[in-house]
């Protein structure tokens, strides 16, 4: 794919393809993570999140690998104080695509370790070629995962399984990481970016203010109790009833059956 006219930065960049947004990491050899790359992540989180022309997002690190992680050496090099301060910045810019209000999709190849681990699990669902290889291998550096690893795989896999693959930093291979539930779906290498963007292109022309509201009331309800993630759920479905799209959606069941609504995202 040919990057669109709207980027910023080498290291990630998004590219609209119809109504779906390519968010691509493009970092070789190994889509390492530093501090530039996270910038970039972020700004490029940000333009699909807001962008009207996307309505779901592929996140991609390309034919051969997704992404190795966070640049070590860069790391090595920060003093305790240091850390204090860039630790938000690399939270932030992870949570920038976790809250990208559309479905999002993670097309892995190749290794997604450490912070690519962690990119990957901010998406809605994960989409692997056979030959891929995912881990948080933090411990085995002396540190952990400090971009929400620590707390997105435990709510993805159960707390037991995540413990054990933090604990010992080992890596999962594709057939693993589908039965724990780590991905959803595994494909041969050559086909990962048409099934994500299969995946994504089902939302093309869906209600979308619905599907954001859906993912809303799920991942704020995932933060909280039953009782107030119940109360989110009330606010938001209420909410919807101020919407075109919801006019749309229930008179077009009435008079045309299920699925021939058109949506305007309004």
């Amino acid at each position: 794919m040919t990057p669109a006219p709207e980027v910023d930065h080498p290291a990630a960049w998004l590219n609209v393809d119809g109504a779906v947004g390519v968010l691509r990491l493009d970092r070789p050899p190994l889509n390492v993570l530093d501090r530039a790359a996270q910038a970039a992540l972020r700004l490029a989180a940000e333009r699909a999140a807001t962008d009207e022309r996307v309505r779901a997002v592929v996140v991609y690190g390309g034919p051969t690998v997704f992404s190795a992680g966070a640049d070590i050496k860069e790391m090595a090099a920060m003093t305790h104080a240091e850390m204090v301060g860039h630790a938000a910045v690399l939270q932030a810019a992870f949570d920038a695509v976790a809250a990208i209000p559309k479905p999002v999709v993670a097309a892995i190849n190749g290794p997604a370790l450490g912070g690519g681990c962690e990119l990957a699990l901010t998406a809605d669902a994960r989409i692997c070629g056979s030959e891929a290889r995912l881990g948080l291998p933090e411990v085995l550096l002396g540190v952990i995962p400090g971009a929400g690893g620590t707390q997105r795989l435990p709510r993805l896999i159960g707390p037991a399984r995540a413990k054990e693959l933090i604990f010992s930093g080992r890596q999962v291979g594709a057939k693993e990481a589908l039965e724990i539930g780590l991905v959803d779906q595994v494909v041969p290498t050559d086909q990962v970016l048409d099934s994500a963007l299969r995946w994504a292109r089902r939302f093309e022309t869906g209600p979308a203010l619905a599907l954001h509201a859906a993912k809303t009331a799920i991942d704020a309800g995932l933060a909280t109790d039953l009782a107030a993630g119940l109360a989110i759920e009330r606010s938001v479905f209420a909410g919807l009833f101020g919407t075109q799209d919801r006019t749309s959606g229930m008179q077009g069941f009435i008079t045309e059956g299920p699925g021939r609504a058109r949506f305007t995202g309004r």
